[in-house]
């Protein structure tokens, strides 16, 4: 995969807006009831036609908060503003129009299709169930397979003769189907073998050029998340403690988990195995069900002092894109 960025949206006009976002799930631990927060007090802005990524570690909430921005679950805390427009407040029609705008790439293509439908149906059910005349859905369909690069007799099979990356790539064509303007991409290419990974990458960065598309891409692989994003947030333990664009994230990151996470990213050339680099990541994530107090992070943390136990970190500003919550910055 190439290594150059995409173009930034030179409006600059958001377009999602997620203010105190908040997920809290109700639970059993040890026979008695617990709560876990999924995600706590989470704000961001993603601008129209960019690429937004989310990083950290398995467990730290970045799906939970994909679900929440798309409204497939509800939020505990907090809001999600759609072009101004709050979709938290929406319900019955509005609601329903809303998925017209939103749509969804999951991690895994083959469980997110019926495996008894072919194609044809699979993609043609979301036109339906919109109102799109049948006079117009066989032209649409051929329209789809053309942007996702699959041949016409593609319609007529089911999900379980196309390998993986066709199976991506048919759910890619179902997400445009009704022309949303932002898609949220959960690990939508954690399933598949690395040169289909580049080829889904590859394909998914030529239709937001043709498209205008905005994506929240949600992966825990860095080098999937360097080549596609523009902007990028580091979770741990269902906080955001870092953001900033691709290169600052990458190149001069500030959090001390998002220095061990780069210190896990392998460098090929002499100059950069030359680099000091970061302790990497040692321990277990704590559990969500029992987080430490004040910084989250501060039990894996090598740089750990006594206030970081005490209260949450002030968040300090670099750039207008990067910043950073920590004591000790």
């Amino acid at each position: 995969m190439s290594n150059e960025i995409l173009n930034p949206a030179e409006t600059g006009t958001v377009q999602l807006k997620v203010e105190g976002l908040s997920k809290r799930f109700n639970v059993k631990h040890h026979g008695r009831k617990a709560t876990l927060n999924a995600v706590n007090d989470v704000s961001f802005q993603i601008r129209k036609g960019e690429t937004f990524s989310i990083v950290g570690e398995s467990g730290c909430g970045k799906s939970t908060l994909g679900r929440c921005i798309a409204r497939l679950i509800e939020p505990t805390e907090g809001r999600v503003l759609l072009e101004g427009e709050d979709i938290g407040a929406l319900a019955g029609e509005p609601l329903r129009q809303l998925r017209k705008r939103i749509q969804f790439i999951f991690q895994d293509p083959y469980s997110s299709m019926n495996p008894r439908m072919k194609v044809r149906s699979i993609l043609s059910e979301p036109l339906r169930n919109f109102g799109v005349p049948e006079a117009d859905i066989s032209a649409r369909l051929d329209e789809l397979l053309r942007l996702v690069s699959l041949n016409p007799d593609a319609l007529e099979k089911f999900p379980h003769q196309f390998s993986g990356g066709q199976r991506q790539r048919l759910v890619i064509a179902r997400a445009l189907a009704l022309q949303p303007g932002f898609i949220v991409c959960d690990e939508p290419v954690s399933a598949l073998d690395v040169s289909v990974q580049a080829q889904v990458i590859n394909l998914l960065v030529d239709l937001q050029r043709a498209l205008g598309l905005t994506y929240l891409f949600i992966s825990h692989d860095l080098s999937v998340v360097r080549h596609i994003s523009h902007r990028v947030a580091v979770m741990y333990l269902g906080r955001v403690v870092e953001t900033g664009t691709r290169d600052e994230i990458f190149n001069q990151p500030k959090h001390p988990y998002t220095q061990a996470l780069m210190a896990a990213v392998p460098r090929f050339s002499a100059t950069e195995q030359a680099q000091e680099r970061p302790q990497r990541l040692t321990g277990e994530i704590p559990s969500p069900l029992n987080p430490p107090s004040g910084c989250a992070f501060r039990t894996r943390c090598p740089r750990a002092q006594a206030v970081c136990a005490e209260s949450l970190p002030p968040v300090k500003i670099f750039s207008a894109d990067h910043s950073a919550a920590c004591h000790l910055l």
